[in-house]
């Protein structure tokens, strides 16, 4: 379990375990940053969203449906990084970057107020959204951020006519990078290794949280080395029947505030998600857990992942899902 952390931050236990690499070496390798590179002999730059082979196109952050009105979602699968984040009523919604693949997404929904904070650690990429209120749309007009509005007549956008309003609005994400020309993500804090870095480990099988009132849960797979999400126990899929799944499952403890610039049809006010401050942070990958702290200092900051020797947490590549609850929220 995770408890809230004061301003100051107290020391967790953290656990690792060594993960053979897939070629069956015995050999551990260093871990790996998202933009390091050897001072001696400069080596191939390391992919920031999935520690892997780099890649030249743009980075799109896509809102998408997280209800069982909107599943199963299309291309979420491709997503490279995935936040699960609260919005009003107890909901969760998804903020998805997509990198290695620009896939068609849906269904796209509208923008929050913490999302421009979330996005621009990637610089000032490509945005999705349906639309939005005026207060939720603020944040996002005033920022760096090369944004595209479905409401607004934005390029790429179109209807699903098998499925009903609001859960319909789809989005060509190769298309829209085409018109607003934005850039690949810069290093956004993470360290990748095949092998696990830090030590000490617990055993880790399935993950479970809450993220506002909506239970996320993952379970790890041995067979395919990944975590797959579950769903009122049954295994996620996307609209192509893949499972969802990640290598990486980051449970991050933040700031959780009431905005009543935005609230929906039943009277309940919508919720921001704080991502710049610390906090406690439970990373799951290789069947294991391993706790920790976050921090991150402003805006144009990356979010650090440390162990209480103040060692980077490194993850599995292949990319990860953040599941954002609110401080004090319990993990099991």
């Amino acid at each position: 379990m995770i408890v809230a952390y004061p301003a100051r931050i107290a020391a967790v236990t953290v656990c690792a375990l060594a993960l053979a690499s897939c070629s069956g070496s015995n050999h551990a390798a260093g871990p790996t940053s998202g933009g390091a590179a050897s001072d001696a002999a400069p080596g191939p730059r390391v992919d920031p969203l999935t520690g892997g082979r780099p890649t030249h196109s743009p980075a799109v952050a896509v809102k998408i449906d997280d209800t069982a009105d909107g599943r199963p979602q299309v291309g979420i699968d491709a997503a490279d990084i995935v936040y699960v984040e609260q919005v009003e009523g107890g909901l969760t919604r998804l903020l998805a970057v997509f990198q290695t693949k620009l896939p068609t997404v849906e269904p796209v929904r509208s923008t929050r107020v913490g999302d421009p904070e979330i996005a621009l650690q990637y610089g000032p990429i490509d945005y999705v959204a349906s639309g939005g209120s005026l207060g939720e749309l603020k944040p996002l007009e005033a920022s760096t951020l090369r944004r595209t509005l479905g409401d607004k007549g934005g390029p790429g956008f179109g209807r699903d006519p098998n499925r009903p309003v609001p859960f319909n609005l789809t989005a060509d994400l190769a298309s829209i990078a085409r018109r607003l020309k934005g850039p690949t993500a810069k290093d956004i804090g993470l360290t990748w290794s095949a092998p696990i870095t830090n030590s000490g480990s617990t055993a880790a099988a399935r993950v479970h949280a809450t993220v506002g009132a909506t239970p996320v849960e993952f379970e790890w797979n041995a067979p395919l080395g990944r975590y797959v999400r579950v769903i009122d126990g049954a295994t996620a899929r996307a609209a192509d029947g893949r499972p969802v799944t990640t290598p990486n499952v980051v449970v991050q403890s933040c700031q959780v505030t009431t905005f009543n610039g935005d609230i929906d049809q039943s009277g309940s006010p919508a919720k921001v998600t704080h991502t710049i401050g610390t906090g406690a942070v439970a990373v799951f990958r290789n069947g294991r857990r391993i706790n920790g702290t976050w921090h991150r200092s402003s805006v144009g900051d990356v979010t650090h992942l440390v162990d209480p020797h103040g060692r980077p947490i490194t993850l599995a590549p292949g990319g990860a899902w953040f599941v954002l609850v609110a401080t004090g929220t319990p993990i099991s």
